[in-house]
């Protein structure tokens, strides 16, 4: 989780999972406020090793206390640049490749408005958030469209993902669905 690379622009953090990474963007800030380069496709290509094509851009706003997650796709799977422009949630990423050494493997961390850090989720991870703050809007880059017909959840609470959420005590505020997902050794995963 050390390792850091990359342009002045935009800096890459090695994490315990394969592939995900953590991007920190250069910010340039005076008294008039701030910029910073949030994607450029030459520099992205450089940190993640390869050339990637987004083709969908989404947005969501979720109050405090709900819990997103935790989806993939497991056919025409989606890699996911994710970061936060308001707010705050914890971000979750968990490998469901079986034939992967980390298999069953999460990875947690705070993304916000403040810290402006972004996800690199590829392909063969499921990915879910916690609202921390009032209210939280995030925004994602996808490499493939979404499918209903191949979407699948994971159950956050799975114990044997183990994932230590930051709940103020009592339960988070799911979707049917997230409610009803199985578990990881239930659930279709990638081989």
């Amino acid at each position: 989780m050390l390792a850091a690379y990359g342009a002045p622009f935009l800096r890459a953090v090695e994490t315990a999972l394969p592939e995900v990474l953590v991007l920190e963007p250069g910010v340039f800030e005076d008294d008039r406020g701030f910029f910073f380069e949030a994607w450029n496709r030459n520099v992205f290509k450089d940190l993640v090793g390869r050339d990637v094509d987004f083709v969908q851009d989404n947005q969501s706003r979720s109050r405090k206390g709900v819990l997103r997650g935790l989806h993939y796709q497991l056919r025409q799977p989606q890699g996911k640049l994710v970061r936060v422009v308001a707010g705050s949630v914890f971000d979750v990423v968990v490998d469901v490749r079986r034939s992967s050494s980390t298999f069953g493997g999460w990875l947690g961390l705070e993304l916000s408005d403040a810290n402006r850090r972004q996800l690199w989720i590829p392909q063969g991870f499921a990915h879910g958030f916690l609202v921390i703050t009032e209210y939280a809007d995030l925004v994602y880059k996808t490499t493939d469209y979404y499918n209903p017909e191949w979407d699948r959840t994971l159950r956050w609470d799975d114990p044997e993902i183990g994932i230590d959420w930051p709940l103020d005590g009592g339960r988070p505020i799911l979707s049917a669905k997230d409610d009803a997902a199985p578990g990881l050794f239930a659930a279709d995963v990638y081989e």
